[in-house]
């Protein structure tokens, strides 16, 4: 038995799957002590960056490590 060959397809430059990837906004960086909102818990402050991939926030009553990027953390 010969195994079957896949049709090929055509290539339709209209396809909404051709089109380029958006580039993303790079990451937001954060330093100590700077000052961050969130959604959930409010105005914090940045006290403790771990590898540029997650930072922990003292928010008064809290402190929260949140991985970055955040959508719902941002500088102010």
């Amino acid at each position: 038995m010969k195994p079957e060959r896949a049709a090929s397809r055509r290539f339709l430059s209209e396809s909404p799957f051709n089109k380029e990837p958006v580039a993303q906004p790079p990451a937001e960086q954060y330093a100590v002590h700077d000052r961050v909102t969130h959604d959930r818990y409010g105005l914090g402050r940045v006290i403790l960056v771990e590898d540029d991939n997650s930072v922990i926030v003292d928010f008064g009553s809290r402190r929260v490590w949140i991985q970055t990027p955040c959508a719902k953390l941002t500088k102010v």
